[in-house]
C-alpha cells in the first residue's frame, strides 16, 4: 500500500514537472514570437528612413542649341543612294547608304560639287573597307562618319565639311 502511494505520487511529480516544462516552453515560444513581431513591426512600419539630405538645386544645363546656330546651319550637298559590299567573315555582306554633306560656306558646296567623284569615290572605299560588326552599332557609325569627316576635309581646300548625316543606312 505504501508501495502504491509512492508510485502515485511519483507520477503526480512527473506529471507536474512535464506540466511545467510545457508551461516554460510555450511561455518561452510566446516571448520569442512577441520579440521577432516587435522586431518586425519596428522595422518594416514604425523605422522610416532618415529623409536625405536635400542638396541644394543643381542648375542642369542642357545643351540647348541657341537661335544663332540654327541660323548657321551649312549649304548642304546630298550623295545619292549607293551599295557597297563590306567585309565579313560570314557570307556577303552590303551597305546601302545615303549621306547629306553639311559645308561650311556657299564656295565650299561649288568645290564639293566638283569633286563629287572623289568624294562619292572616298566614301566608298571607306565604306567598303568597314566589318559587318562595325557598322551594326551606334558608335561604329559615329566612328565611320567621323572618319567619313576627316577624309573628305582633307582634299577640300575652300571650305570644311561640318557634319555628315546618314539618310539612308541600311547593313545587311
Amino acid at each position: 500500500m505504501a508501495d502504491k502511494e509512492k508510485k502515485e505520487n511519483s507520477e503526480g511529480q512527473e506529471e507536474s514537472g512535464s506540466k511545467k516544462k510545457l508551461i516554460i516552453i510555450i511561455a518561452a515560444a510566446l516571448v520569442v514570437l512577441l520579440l521577432g513581431g516587435g522586431a518586425a513591426f519596428y522595422f518594416l512600419v514604425l523605422k522610416k528612413p532618415p529623409p536625405e539630405e536635400k542638396t541644394p538645386e543643381q542648375k542642369v544645363e542642357l545643351a540647348v542649341p541657341a537661335a544663332t546656330e540654327e541660323a548657321d546651319i551649312g549649304p548642304m550637298l546630298d550623295i545619292k543612294e549607293f551599295i557597297v559590299n563590306i567585309i565579313s567573315e560570314e557570307g556577303t555582306h552590303y551597305v546601302k547608304a545615303a549621306l547629306t554633306l553639311e559645308l561650311n560656306n556657299e564656295v565650299a558646296l561649288e568645290e564639293a560639287n566638283k569633286r563629287l567623284p572623289q568624294i562619292r569615290d572616298a566614301i566608298i572605299l571607306l565604306i567598303s573597307n568597314k566589318t559587318f560588326e562595325e557598322l551594326q552599332d551606334l558608335q561604329g557609325k559615329k566612328q565611320l562618319k567621323a572618319e567619313l569627316k576627316s577624309k573628305i576635309n582633307s582634299f577640300l581646300k575652300s571650305g570644311k565639311v561640318k557634319n555628315i548625316y546618314l539618310t539612308d543606312f541600311v547593313v545587311q
